[in-house]
């Protein structure tokens, strides 16, 4: 197989994959990520073009020396991209010296001799610079799901690739100048081995996004669009796994049930919009209120509910009287609301026989308890005593 064959292979997947994540790019606006990869792959297209022109120059040193900072704007682009997709910055200071490295090293690379283990060294130097960037980046973020892990692994892979080519080329031997490069040995194994990590990160950073892609639609489709908190279905799915969390481990386990007091009213007197400002304030309160680990959900309405981890019933009413205290404390009238709006609430803890539907008809009691006996207050849903055994002679007297 000619270096010619591979390289025009080479030349197909990269198209293809340039395409593939622009269509990633355009399917999901938010994939700004995918838009930066497409770029690098259609980028690195121009360096397989430039290479099948250099047989055909009697002086191939600025071609070369283009191939060689436009592969290395291929990887500097993709790099962003990986950067994007994570949410991490893509460490601009380390780019900048890797390119000013690399420039300053062009006229020590083609003052060399063609095909020298040094000149080999110095070129692909930083090429692997770049890939154990990306790794550093992956890594950054914070992120250790499996197909994480593997993307970082194969940048290391891809890494070491670049650092085994003179090595490669020293054991079958390189072409005497630029121009018979592509009809080397060297050429057909390198550009080979490129193909291979081609399509290695690209498959893998296409199973990334869409990963990342699955979990943000089922994200927004478990997320209240006014509140910013879970809907009543990103409620229920997210506390059943708490709960189910808690019986494992045998910690406590609380629930809050809150409604804002006469909101109607407040939708009467100040119109919808005015409403649903404050139903988003009163959801913020809740979620900066509630520890990291609570579930905290927009039932319907003006209805809430907060699901706290590792509480019992007192810490569950003093989250639920901080909340109420600082939602009552003054009229909201950044809000637009010139007089003080309330909410209720209703507490209760998990016991041994409570399923979700069960902890939560009892928070809703004393909700409805904490209503019926004047509003903004705290109610406690207190746990029912375990029925004593019968003894002997209360039986018989039965």
């Amino acid at each position: 197989m000619t270096a010619a064959f591979v390289l025009g292979i080479n030349t197909f997947i990269a198209a293809i994959f340039a395409i593939a994540f622009g269509v990633v790019a355009t399917m999901n606006r938010s994939a700004r990520g995918a838009r930066w990869l497409a770029v690098g792959y259609a980028t690195g297209i121009l360096t397989v073009l430039l290479e099948f022109a250099i047989p055909w120059q009697a002086n191939p040193l600025p071609t070369a020396a283009t191939i060689f900072l436009v592969y290395l704007l291929t990887l500097t682009i993709c790099l962003v991209g990986v950067a994007r997709h994570y949410g991490v910055e893509p460490y601009a200071n380390v780019l900048a010296a890797i390119w000013l490295a690399s420039i300053l090293a062009l006229p020590v690379i083609f003052s060399l001799p063609y095909g020298t283990a040094l000149r080999g060294l110095i070129y692909q130097f930083p090429y692997f610079a770049m890939q154990v960037l990306a790794c550093f980046v992956i890594w950054r973020s914070g992120r250790r799901e499996p197909l994480d892990l593997l993307l970082i692994a194969l940048n290391a892979l891809v890494a070491l690739t670049y650092l085994s080519k003179p090595a490669i080329g020293w054991l079958v031997g390189t072409a005497r100048s630029s121009q018979e490069y592509m009809t080397s040995t060297y050429a057909a194994i390198s550009q080979s081995i490129g193909a291979i990590t081609l399509v290695a990160l690209a498959l893998v950073l296409l199973l990334v996004m869409m990963r990342d892609t699955t979990a943000e639609i089922m994200a927004r489709s478990e997320t209240d669009a006014l509140s910013g908190i879970l809907n009543r279905r990103g409620f229920d799915t997210h506390a059943r796994h708490t709960l189910a969390s808690a019986r494992s481990t045998g910690d406590p386990l609380t629930l809050v049930a809150a409604d804002i007091d006469h909101f109607k009213n407040v939708n009467d007197t100040y119109g919808h919009a005015t409403g649903d400002a404050v139903i988003a304030h009163f959801a913020a309160l809740l979620k900066e209120t509630a520890s990291g680990g609570a579930v905290v959900g927009r039932l319907g309405g003006e209805e809430f509910a907060v699901l706290l981890a590792g509480t019992n019933l007192a810490d569950g009413r003093r989250f639920a009287e901080s909340v109420r205290e600082r939602f009552s404390a003054a009229p909201p009238v950044e809000l637009g609301v010139e007089h003080v709006v309330t909410a209720s609430f209703g507490v209760a803890q998990l016991t041994l026989a409570d399923s979700l539907n069960d902890l939560s008809r009892r928070a809703d009691t004393a909700l409805y308890r904490a209503k019926r006996a004047g509003r903004n207050q705290v109610s406690l849903a207190l746990n029912p005593l375990p029925r004593l055994p019968a003894s002997p002679s209360q039986s018989l007297s039965a």
